[in-house]
């Protein structure tokens, strides 16, 4: 059933992006490209999906546009990171919005010390309009858990494109 709402908001969203002409890229760790094949599910989506990346690790993250200050200060799990996440996709691959996805489901990351199990933090970028969030994932079972993080992303991508739509009507710098 959440699949399936899942499904129908990026459905909604991808045709938005598409009559707004506004173009989305996606850097994800712990979603894994599931928001980017998300919002490519859609019917000529290929007019506004610029790419995602996945960087699991932190190296690529580093490699794709992260900084490592932001990292070593931060932590790789963090509202920081996840802001940074979206903002080099977004330079990287030359679209509108960018979103960043990072955290840790269901184990501890041996490899970050910073990681709690069932943290989520991701950010949505859109012009100088950004919401970053944390989110707490209660389920156990990694595709359950995506679809979550998945379904939070989804409403507050709509919120960003409100309030950045709002602000250019209203002509303030978006």
């Amino acid at each position: 059933m959440k699949e399936n709402e899942c499904a129908r908001q990026y459905r909604l969203l991808t045709e938005r992006l598409i009559a707004d002409g506004l173009t989305v890229a996606t850097m994800e760790s712990c979603t894994a490209g599931g928001i980017v094949s998300l919002l490519t599910d859609t019917e000529g989506s290929s007019a506004v999906v610029r790419g995602g990346i996945v960087a699991y690790c932190n190296e690529a993250k580093t490699t794709f546009g992260v900084p490592e200050e932001t990292i070593a200060r931060f932590g790789v799990y963090s509202e920081e990171t996840a802001l940074a996440m979206a903002d080099a996709c977004r330079k990287r691959l030359g679209a509108e919005i960018g979103i960043g996805v990072t955290g840790s489901y269901a184990n501890r990351d041996p490899n970050n010390a910073d990681s709690v199990p069932g943290t989520v933090f991701y950010a949505v970028k859109c012009g100088k309009t950004e919401r970053v969030c944390r989110v707490e994932v209660r389920s156990a079972l990694r595709r359950d858990a995506k679809t979550e993080t998945a379904l939070q992303i989804a409403k507050t991508l709509s919120e960003t494109l409100n309030q950045y739509e709002k602000s250019r009507k209203g002509g303030e710098d978006a």
